[in-house]
């Protein structure tokens, strides 16, 4: 595996750290605050721009609207400065699909997009599956 696409999967790792830890401060670290970013939460609208995302975090978090979740599968493509993580998250009520978006900011690679949803058991990610 090369470099970058470690890079890219640790700063995914951490991402789901600081989801089942509840650390919003660590949540918003990992947030791009140069570029634009969204989230589509499974079954809420999407959301756009930094105080938006941020804020559904911080209900998200705080309210104990979450439980553990583990990414499992995970599969990274990076396109230059762009890279998108398609992994399965294994939650303990549910199991999603999702696409995380990220952009090489200031050497790290940081947060643009999060997007989760319902995943049949038949459609999960193959671990020879690739995103080319």
């Amino acid at each position: 595996m090369k470099a970058e696409e470690q890079a890219v999967l640790t700063a995914n790792d951490a991402f789901y750290t600081a989801f089942s830890n509840h650390d919003l401060a660590g949540m918003e670290q990992l947030w791009s605050k140069q570029h634009d970013i969204a989230v589509i939460h499974p079954g809420w609208p999407p959301l756009l721009g930094r105080r938006p995302v941020i804020s559904s975090w911080k209900q998200i978090l705080a309210g104990g609207l979450s439980s553990p979740v583990s990414c499992t599968n995970a599969k990274v493509n990076v396109l230059g400065n762009v890279a998108l993580v398609i992994c399965t998250e294994l939650l303990s009520e549910a199991e999603l699909i999702t696409t995380n978006g990220f952009v090489l900011e200031a050497g790290d690679w940081k947060m643009i997009h999060h997007q989760a949803g319902p995943l049949p058991l038949s459609n999960s990610v193959a671990e020879g599956d690739t995103l080319h």
